[in-house]
């Protein structure tokens, strides 16, 4: 709970924190709501900012648009914190409660905060809130990557500088190594990919919950199937064409090897192996 008495700094638990993160387009959003429908957690809701993310509402540490946002925020290594951060201090943990929360539910038992760049932030979270959790889902890097290249080009005027696939592929490998770069300093760490999400919600959601400690189970309602479809039948139509077949092929070359240790196939986008970040 916040502190009431006057002049005092606001205070939460870090073991009441939850965090999500992954990158833009990976099924953060989804997760995040059926997280923050359940009854003892609360999602920050009725922002008025972008799919209510918790980078907007704070002015503790650069948001993911100051490091190029979806498919760049990982290369800047800016945009990496950690522990060793200046930004840790008790008055900026401090800052981010009172600036957050407004729009939590202080009532209930967890308080959950997603940011895509939360992914590459965990250290630096856990320092400001010991005790804190974080969740990261993971979506396959072809369809991460095209649905981020098809959002740049419809957002940006200049598109073309920005929507190469080669190097949007590349920032997903990036991100998620520095993930496993974290991980070993991370004492409260759970990792899912959103395709064994949607194929058996029930069990992924039962071990959320056990991870986080709560008694009774998520509902999967808002969770829905097929958004990765057309995704994957242009992926398979790259491979015909004479002008992205190449692309595709650069692309499998480079990094059908990396792709493999999250167990995922760049060739069959259906194949999924067992995987960890070890």
């Amino acid at each position: 709970m916040s502190s009431e008495e006057p002049g005092a700094q606001p205070t939460v638990d870090g073991a009441r924190l939850v965090f999500v993160g992954g990158l833009h387009r990976s099924g953060t959003t989804p997760l995040a709501r059926v997280l923050g429908a359940h009854p003892g957690v609360s999602g920050l809701r009725d922002t008025g900012v972008t799919e209510d993310e918790g980078q907007h509402l704070q002015s503790v540490y650069p948001k993911a648009g100051r490091y190029g946002g979806p498919g760049r925020f990982a290369l800047s290594p800016q945009a990496h914190l950690t522990e060793d951060s200046p930004l840790v201090t008790p008055e900026n943990a401090a800052r981010l409660v009172r600036e957050w929360l407004p729009y939590w539910d202080s009532s209930r038992e967890l308080l959950l905060e997603k940011s895509p760049p939360n992914l590459v932030m965990g250290r630096f979270l856990q320092a400001l809130f010991p005790g804190s959790a974080l969740v990261v889902v993971l979506r396959h890097p072809v369809v991460v990557t095209l649905s981020t290249v098809k959002w740049r080009r419809l957002a940006s005027r200049h598109w073309w500088k920005h929507a190469s696939v080669a190097d949007m592929m590349g920032h997903w490998f990036t991100a998620h190594d520095l993930l496993r770069q974290d991980a070993p300093h991370l004492s409260r760490l759970h990792v899912l990919r959103y395709e064994d999400l949607l194929a058996d919600p029930e069990g992924e959601l039962g071990r959320i919950q056990r991870f986080l400690g709560l008694d009774t189970p998520f509902r999967a309602d808002d969770l829905r199937p097929g958004h990765s479809t057309q995704y994957e039948r242009r992926w398979t139509a790259m491979q015909g064409s004479l002008r992205t077949g190449a692309t595709r092929r650069r692309v499998e070359s480079a990094y059908a090897d990396e792709a493999a240790r999250y167990g995922y196939d760049l060739r069959d986008l259906d194949v999924r192996k067992p995987w960890s970040l070890d």
